[in-house]
């Protein structure tokens, strides 16, 4: 029997906790609207982010190997060859690769800067939309502080006006309570956005590296022939231009 009654509160008050939440986001006011959009907006970038950002799909295991194996098999369409297993995996590191791949039996340099340029392209590729998740890191703390100036101006002005000395004390106290809610809230947005945005940063940084790795192995390997070897002879150029230009049109 004493359990019973004991249990009872304690439904009482988790029903009451679920509602305060809810009224917790009623009584931020208007400026919980954007603090709302800010969060989702967050959300839906963080997500999006991770899908994208996975290391199967920046740097597939055994595409470099396939590459490799392409150029090594000694035939004169090699080239040709890795260039095809570059287009069928189609992931920012087959795309820095290709960029390699069709400027080989060209100068050293020539073949570094097709790399570099292709490597910076597809890391800022996978960077997209991270400057709106720092946005939303940064501005919902703002929201937050807007609201509750406003929400201590009314607390203030609801006191100013009101004709009874008695109850004042309690009138600023709920306003000030209520003007709180939107700084708590645009804390609780900002702080996981601002984690995310980070968290994501080093992730891309290490699959840039992993990029620059796989670039740094293909000119170390194929750019400057080993002694004895023939060096790998470039495409043909064609009557409107080189195989770069070529290739780039198909």
């Amino acid at each position: 029997m004493l359990h019973v009654i004991a249990a009872a509160p304690d439904a009482d008050a988790a029903a009451a906790g679920a509602i305060s939440i809810w009224e917790f986001v009623l009584k931020g006011g208007v400026m919980m609207i954007p603090i709302g959009v800010c969060s989702l907006v967050a959300l839906a970038v963080v997500v999006e982010r991770v899908m994208v950002l996975s290391r199967p799909r920046v740097l597939p295991s055994g595409l470099i190997k396939k590459v490799t194996d392409a150029l090594d098999s000694g035939g004169a369409d090699r080239i040709e060859h890795a260039m095809e297993v570059c287009r069928k995996d189609d992931s920012p590191l087959s795309r820095v690769l290709a960029a390699g791949v069709r400027r080989l039996g060209r100068p050293v340099e020539l073949v570094e800067k097709a790399l570099s340029d292709a490597g910076e392209w597809e890391t800022l590729q996978l960077r997209k939309r991270l400057r709106v998740l720092s946005v939303c890191a940064s501005i919902s703390p703002l929201l937050g502080l807007t609201g509750t100036i406003f929400g201590m101006i009314t607390a203030f002005q609801t006191v100013a006006i009101s004709g009874e000395a008695l109850g004042k004390a309690e009138l600023l106290a709920e306003g000030i309570y209520e003007a709180m809610v939107t700084t708590a809230a645009g804390l609780l947005v900002a702080i996981p956005a601002l984690i995310c945005y980070h968290w994501l940063s080093s992730k891309i940084e290490r699959l840039a590296s992993g990029m620059d790795r796989a670039a740094v192995d293909l000119v170390e390997r194929y750019a400057e022939p080993a002694a004895g070897h023939a060096p790998i002879a470039p495409l043909a150029p064609t009557p409107n231009g080189d195989a770069a230009k070529a290739h780039a049109k198909a």
